[in-house]
């Protein structure tokens, strides 16, 4: 199955940035995923506005961004003028996530919802019908190296059930090792957010990772 990697970017160096994000377009990443958070809603702060313009500026791959943040309507016309090709909000800290999504279509920009570990697909069915792609986070969102929520593992399940229904493709984020791409890449699942659990972490050799990645699934 051919498969979406998309590199956290929030696990970066941020030391010498530009090289990390030449490196990873280089090794075959296929998206930047910059994670934006308000403090509120996660107990963190995410990247900025410099970070997301600078490393849109630096590459021509797709650009995402991961809104964990409460309102995330009154952040879209930044992610807007930044040309962000993917947007994912959380549905439960906006009070009409429907309009928000439709405004996202409207921009020309992929829409997606991202759901926590705790938060139950029913409650997001209804979206299902309107979103290009839905972001199921393993972990509890906020912090880079947190543990894999394993009851997560039935909510994919019924996830890849609805998709044979709808049109959206699902992600994966959190945790993410190479262990749960071989599992769920060979049951449907897409795309996955690689952060310090395969990508950032060792040595570093982001085209070995990469490679060997795509390779394993592959077989």
């Amino acid at each position: 199955m051919d498969i979406k990697l998309s590199a956290s970017m929030m696990c970066a160096d941020f030391a010498c940035l530009r090289d990390e994000i030449k490196n990873l377009e280089e090794a075959g990443i296929d998206i930047f995923h910059i994670d934006i958070m308000d403090g509120s809603f996660v107990d963190n702060f995410g990247m900025g506005y410099q970070d997301m313009a600078y490393i849109k500026k630096n590459t021509a791959k797709q650009v995402e961004a991961h809104l964990m943040v409460r309102k995330p309507y009154n952040y879209l016309d930044i992610l807007f003028n930044l040309g962000i090709d993917i947007i994912y909000i959380h549905p439960e800290v906006d009070p009409d996530p429907a309009t928000t999504i439709e405004k996202i279509h409207q921009h020309g920009a992929l829409a997606g919802i991202a759901i926590n570990p705790g938060t139950s697909v029913s409650t997001i069915e209804e979206l299902l019908n309107t979103v290009d792609r839905v972001l199921v986070l393993g972990v509890n969102p906020g912090h880079a190296g947190r543990k894999y929520q394993d009851y997560v593992d039935k909510k994919i399940e019924k996830l890849l059930l609805l998709k044979r229904e709808r049109n959206f493709d699902i992600y994966m984020d959190g945790a993410v090792t190479l262990e749960r791409i071989e599992k769920w890449s060979a049951c449907g699942v897409q795309g996955f957010i690689l952060g310090t659990a395969t990508l950032f972490k060792g040595d570093r050799d982001f085209k070995k990772t990469i490679m060997m990645l795509k390779e394993f699934v592959a077989v």
